[in-house]
């Protein structure tokens, strides 16, 4: 009963609220967040082209970024459920940390440096992204279920 309960939760999308603010709400940030993992996808892409991909480890990471970011997007604006907008959120701030790891600490024996192209930007787009989906995923946890419809032919039985 727990594990039906718990995926029923996390498979929790719009559809399922009883409120249509909240719907909206969790739709808007969903579509909204996808867009930035979207733009993210598409700023590892270009510098993978412009030749991160001649870095071993790190090069093969930007593509597979790129495309699993662009994949689950595609996913999270087609189901948008709440399990999804928060590894869609998990995956975003794991790309920023990274950056910042390979930044401060080194990663894969590569350094990179925060004044390179895209460096800056690529963080906003990646934390405002990750704030958005997990908005989306607290407005899902957090908003009433819509109330199942009574069937007026039981009630009419028990009477």
């Amino acid at each position: 009963m727990f594990i039906r309960s718990l995926l029923k939760f996390l498979l929790r999308g719009p559809g399922s609220l009883g409120s249509p603010v909240a719907r909206w709400a969790a739709t808007l940030l969903a579509v909204a967040g996808a867009a930035f993992m979207i733009w993210s996808a598409v700023i590892h892409l270009e510098l993978w082209g412009d030749g991160y991909k001649d870095i071993p480890t790190i090069g093969p990471l930007f593509l597979a970024q790129s495309v699993g970011l662009i994949v689950l997007a595609l996913v999270v604006v087609a189901f948008r459920w709440l399990a999804l907008l928060a590894a869609a959120a998990v995956g975003m701030v794991g790309t920023a940390v990274g950056l910042l790891l390979t930044v401060y600490v080194g990663l894969f024996n590569y350094k990179e440096s925060l004044a390179v192209p895209y460096a800056m930007l690529s963080l906003y787009v990646e934390f405002v992204g990750a704030g958005l989906l997990a908005l989306g995923a607290g407005v899902l946890a957090l908003a009433a279920p819509a109330r199942a419809p009574s069937n007026p032919s039981r009630a009419a039985a028990r009477t």
